[in-house]
């Protein structure tokens, strides 16, 4: 695979759709679907925008794949045919029918699930700050099995692939965490073992679905647990096993120092961008707000880049980067009309309020 590419160039995975250029949008919490997690028209309204405004890719915010893995308050569900099916169908359908492909990110929020939605979070281990239950072992093969279900639930409705939530201190990554799992059963103690339940969804998925069916996985390198040397070690394992066709590396910032001081002076993105690969691809995310950002993160060694923040800011990020040079997206913070000008509807927005300096007083 072609490291230095232009953003411009066409990205072929080993399976599915060949994506028409190296930009895509990064899966994003924005509070829009119903309380049973049925799509709303806003949800399908913001991601049908970013369709239309160039992203090769289009994925949508994280979709738990069970109830008790709901992690937030107006989250997409598919883990019910009768619920959720229709809502998914359309929304591939649209996401087709504008020239992109297509993905869910599936999700278990684990011990990150508020109590009020869950009742008592469920994690590897009972947390030590969070009211909250270790899982069976029965329960942990049916969580891979759900996570399964709505992979084929997904490529039912029409989705061109599916992400696997494996990062930011939910439920897979806090199986990966030495912190957050003590278990000592086949799902805990060793790196190996730690990993073993998200390696065989990711083996799971790949034979209950289509031979094309495109499959990622993303992982975050730090907090909540996790040890930037072995996040390192399992995404080498990821790419060169070659049983998905990208990892999405969740950095924050593509171009932050390791809080892991014994990586040295490297950036995050020199650790993951230098792993041996062929056929995978290796993307990232992280404050990406112009071309010249999404250009220097894939001469560090990325594939291509997901963006967040600054497609929330512009619908049509993508379109204006690859026909504009010279575009930035907009200095925070903007106006609430701006927003809903950029499809953001009225559950979106009143999140985007409480985060800091997001909206004009």
């Amino acid at each position: 695979m072609n490291r230095k590419s232009a953003i411009t160039q066409p990205l072929h995975l080993p399976r599915g759709p060949v994506w028409s250029h190296r930009i895509a949008l990064a899966p994003m919490t924005n509070m829009q679907s119903h309380a049973n997690g049925a799509l709303s028209d806003d949800e399908i309204n913001w991601l049908t925008m970013r369709a239309d405004g160039g992203f090769s890719m289009v994925m949508t915010a994280a979709a738990h794949v069970e109830p008790q893995g709901q992690g937030f308050a107006g989250q997409l569900g598919i883990f019910d045919d009768a619920l959720h099916l229709e809502g998914l169908t359309r929304l591939a359908d649209a996401i087709r029918s504008r020239g992109a492909v297509s993905s869910v990110q599936l999700h278990h929020g684990g011990l990150r699930s508020p109590a009020d939605l869950v009742g008592v979070p469920v994690g590897p281990s009972a947390a030590e700050d969070v009211a909250s239950r270790a899982l069976t072992l029965h329960e942990v093969e049916a969580v891979r099995d759900n996570f399964i279900a709505a992979a084929v639930r997904a490529e039912r409705a029409g989705f061109d692939g599916v992400e696997i939530h494996g990062a930011h201190g939910y439920l897979l990554s806090a199986f990966l965490s030495r912190e957050l799992n003590r278990r000592t059963d086949r799902y805990g103690g060793s790196p190996e073992n730690r990993a073993r339940l998200l390696l065989e969804v990711i083996d799971g998925i790949r034979s209950a679905c289509r031979p094309d069916f495109q499959l990622g996985v993303r992982l975050s390198p730090e907090r909540f647990g996790q040890d930037l040397g072995e996040i390192r070690d399992l995404a080498a394992q990821i790419l060169l096993q070659e049983t998905v066709d990208y990892l999405d590396m969740s950095l924050w910032n593509v171009f932050k120092k390791p809080e892991d001081d014994r990586f040295g002076d490297k950036d995050l993105l020199d650790i993951f961008g230098s792993l041996p690969r062929d056929k995978v691809a290796l993307g990232v995310a992280g404050k990406i707000s112009n071309r010249g950002d999404a250009e220097a993160a894939m001469a560090k060694g990325a594939d291509f880049v997901l963006v967040g923040r600054a497609a929330i800011l512009n619908h049509d990020f993508a379109r204006r980067v690859m026909e504009e040079p010279g575009f930035t997206s907009p200095d925070l913070p903007v106006t609430s009309e701006y927003l809903q000008s950029q499809g953001v509807g009225p559950a979106f927005l009143e999140y985007l309020g409480t985060r800091d300096d997001f909206l004009q007083e």
